[in-house]
């Protein structure tokens, strides 16, 4: 069995990749391969374990950001745009910048498109993959039957948890591109260690 892709007259095979997945004999039909996975067998169960297993990691995660930021004030002071930031000829210029790579220096803090992209994060996709994640439970909804209803449903919780995951996979992805194209060195600095100034 060999899993391929066909674009014309062109095959590109794909077993291993896409589609068929294993050892030659004992392969299974799988849309990503073992190795990507966890388990790497097929396993409902066992997935939706370590999923769950992840999302206390993700959870916590964010209620100690949210907090941290939240009692000192770096949410507000680094993340909120100034009214001169949202004025339509600032915005257009972002844009602009973001698009030419003309960006200003990193020690300056975050421009108008990054203060939106994080604050989406934090304060939208990310509580909403957390509730709907809870609203997917039949023990949670059932206990909080306001998990499911603040989405229509569960099958509505289901489909907000997958918009939530490829925002944050998209937003993730911009992230690495922009750090990697626009003063990598100098922006992974200030990411781990901070600012010398004490700027954001």
């Amino acid at each position: 069995m060999q899993g391929f892709l066909r674009l014309g007259g062109r095959e590109v095979a794909t077993t291993g990749v896409l589609g068929w997945s294993g050892a030659p004999g004992e392969r299974e039909k799988r849309a990503f391969p073992s190795w990507s996975t966890l388990p790497g067998y097929q396993s409902l169960a066992t997935g939706r374990n370590w999923h769950l297993a992840a999302a206390w990691v993700l959870g916590v995660g964010l209620a100690a950001y949210l907090a941290a930021g939240l009692a000192g004030g770096r949410l507000w002071r680094a993340l909120l745009p100034t009214p001169g930031m949202l004025a339509p000829r600032a915005l257009l210029a972002d844009i602009g910048a973001h698009l030419t790579l003309r960006l200003p220096p990193a020690e300056q803090g975050y421009n108008l498109l990054q203060r939106l992209a994080y604050l989406a994060a934090a304060w939208i996709a990310l509580p909403v993959m957390v509730i709907s994640g809870l609203a997917m439970s039949p023990a949670v909804h059932a206990a909080w039957p306001w998990t499911g209803d603040v989405f229509g449903g569960r099958q509505s919780a289901r489909s907000a948890h997958f918009l939530g995951a490829f925002f944050l996979a998209l937003f993730l992805s911009v992230h690495l591109v922009m750090l990697v194209l626009h003063q990598p060195l100098r922006r992974l600095r200030l990411m781990t260690v901070g600012a010398r100034d004490g700027r954001p």
